[in-house]
């Protein structure tokens, strides 16, 4: 049975008009390093189990969306092993002992093709379903995600992943920017911090949705159905 050609969501601040035929999903940065005990958040002294609540609700809407043959884009952010795409200014942020291109528990941190840098098995691509590997906090920057998107005729995107202020956040801006609605799944974003995560989801949905809308996986799965 095939998806009506639009359905009316209820979300924040006002009711989101999906249209199934130009929506894609776009999870965010689900990688290991970020989201395993062990990885580099971890090591960071980060609170990894705050991420990894995402997970089970990014699965279910992910084998929602592939039953219904919607497009799915995934994003990794990392560096050329010879950090030639990574800027001074982003290397030395933050002041860390240990820093990109560095060695991490999972191989190089944020280094392309090390096992910290890969998508969780959770929620691995399938052949077929683009990967956008970003050098940037936005998926849109130094990418060919808008190509993509506009080739396949795309005008909306659900959002997923993680970090809710940070990529998530950057990605929705971007996106908007380029005439994209954006709505996002709260359950299916993390932060690290708790009121980094109530912040982030508020400034999206902020001034009658200034970025976009906001939502819960459920309401995307009963949709789906």
């Amino acid at each position: 049975m095939s998806l009506p050609a639009t359905i009316e969501l209820e979300a924040e601040p006002y009711p989101f008009e999906l249209t199934p035929g130009r929506c894609a999903l776009l999870i965010i940065d689900m990688q290991r390093d970020f989201l395993e005990p062990g990885g580099f958040g971890e090591m960071l002294g980060n609170d990894v189990s705050q991420l990894r609540r995402t997970i089970e609700p990014n699965q279910r809407l992910l084998a929602a969306w592939r039953a219904a043959r919607m497009p799915v884009i995934h994003t990794r952010e990392g560096h050329r092993p010879d950090l030639s795409d990574l800027p001074p200014a982003k290397r030395i942020r933050g002041r860390g002992r240990t820093t990109i291109g560095d060695p991490g528990p999972m191989g190089r941190i944020l280094i392309r093709g090390e096992a910290g840098h890969d998508i969780i098995p959770e929620l691995y691509p399938l052949p077929g379903e683009p990967v956008i590997d970003k050098p940037g906090k936005g998926a849109f920057h130094a990418t060919d995600l808008h190509s993509i998107l506009s080739n396949l005729g795309i005008t909306q995107l659900v959002v997923t992943g993680v970090t809710t202020e940070v990529c998530v956040n950057t990605t929705v801006r971007e996106a908007n920017d380029r005439g994209y609605n954006c709505l996002v799944p709260s359950d299916c974003v993390g932060s690290y911090f708790a009121d980094f995560q109530e912040m982030g989801l508020r400034m999206i949905k902020a001034q009658g949705g200034i970025f976009g809308w906001v939502t819960r996986s459920e309401t995307l799965l009963a949709a789906l159905r």
